[in-house]
């Protein structure tokens, strides 16, 4: 993963191969969590996946049949897709549902076992799997279900974080899950969910926002390459290499989690020998846009007006 932007920079089609594999692996490795700890021992997942779980089990009890997971993955990685290309665009929206689709195509084919033969060790398993395979997915770029898409669609219009979304509908499916189903399957999702979060936070990170410093000779360039596809405000500084002794400018800039694949893609494309330091930002207080207003200031629809370069 370490060498990926300088492969998919070089050459395009890597790039889609490389995304490609990307999504696979992450749709695998939380379908297989799904179909072969989770939905058998009747614990749940969170954000959108387990609200599907939930529904699958509504389903038999209401209509004395019961529809598949994957089914209810489906319609709402397509209906949150639809909606979330229309108020945030980008890349991580289409690559986000082709992921939940993926997901949901294989939930359906992959036959449903217990291999583990016990909840603990199901609960475990699964959320190792469940975290690395959201994991990986922000690391490139995307996630894998509509969570992400719809906190940040409720981020303008409520003014809660990603968090607090999150926590929101976790607790309600671990609500659901011991009221309808028993505590014990309650208690379970509740460590599932709590192992997904430590595992995704080993393989990527918590930090929703993160600094970048770039080293680089073509700061001119890289400025506007930067800035054509991220709205986002940089800080030149002045600077000369230790060894070589030779004069470069070190851009600053903050940017989301989800922007890094993508800074990182354009920075390499502009100077290959560029240096990238990436560090976690606790808290930002200024200028910062969300992604509703960096689609208004592409399409032309509000202007940029600042003070101050971040």
């Amino acid at each position: 993963m370490k060498n990926y932007q300088k492969i998919v920079t070089a050459h395009p089609v890597g790039r889609a191969v490389a995304n490609t594999l990307v999504l696979v692996i992450s749709a695998f490795s939380v379908s297989i969590a799904l179909n072969w700890f989770l939905v058998p021992n009747h614990i749940f997942t969170g954000g959108f996946n387990g609200i599907s779980q939930l529904l699958s089990y509504a389903s038999e009890f209401m209509f004395g049949q019961k529809i598949d997971t994957g089914i209810f993955i489906l319609i709402s990685s397509l209906i949150i897709g639809v909606i979330g290309w229309k108020m945030i665009g980008s890349r991580f929206t289409i690559l986000s549902t082709i992921n939940s689709a993926l997901v949901s195509f294989l939930v359906i084919v992959i036959p449903t076992v217990d291999v583990a033969h016990d909840k603990i060790i199901a609960l475990i398993i699964a959320g190792i799997l469940m975290g690395f395979g959201i994991g990986i997915a922000m690391r490139f770029g995307f996630s894998t279900g509509g969570m992400d898409i719809v906190a940040m669609i409720l981020q303008k219009k409520t003014g809660k974080s990603v968090g607090t979304v999150s926590n929101v509908v976790n607790a309600g499916i671990i609500l659901v899950a011991g009221l309808g189903i028993g505590w014990p399957s309650a208690l379970n999702t509740l460590l599932n969910i709590y192992i997904t979060g430590v595992t995704v936070d080993a393989v990527f990170t918590n930090q929703r926002k993160m600094t970048a410093l770039i080293v680089t000779r073509k700061a001119d360039e890289m400025m506007v390459a930067l800035q054509k596809d991220l709205i986002r405000g940089i800080t030149v500084m002045d600077s000369m290499g230790g060894y070589s002794k030779r004069p470069s400018k070190t851009l600053m800039m903050v940017i989301s989690r989800v922007e890094i694949i993508e800074m990182q893609e354009i920075v390499l494309s502009v100077d290959p020998k560029a240096f990238i330091n990436i560090l976690p930002t606790t808290e930002v207080a200024g200028l910062f846009l969300d992604p509703d207003r960096q689609v208004a200031i592409k399409t032309g629809k509000e202007k940029l007006e600042v003070e101050e370069d971040a």
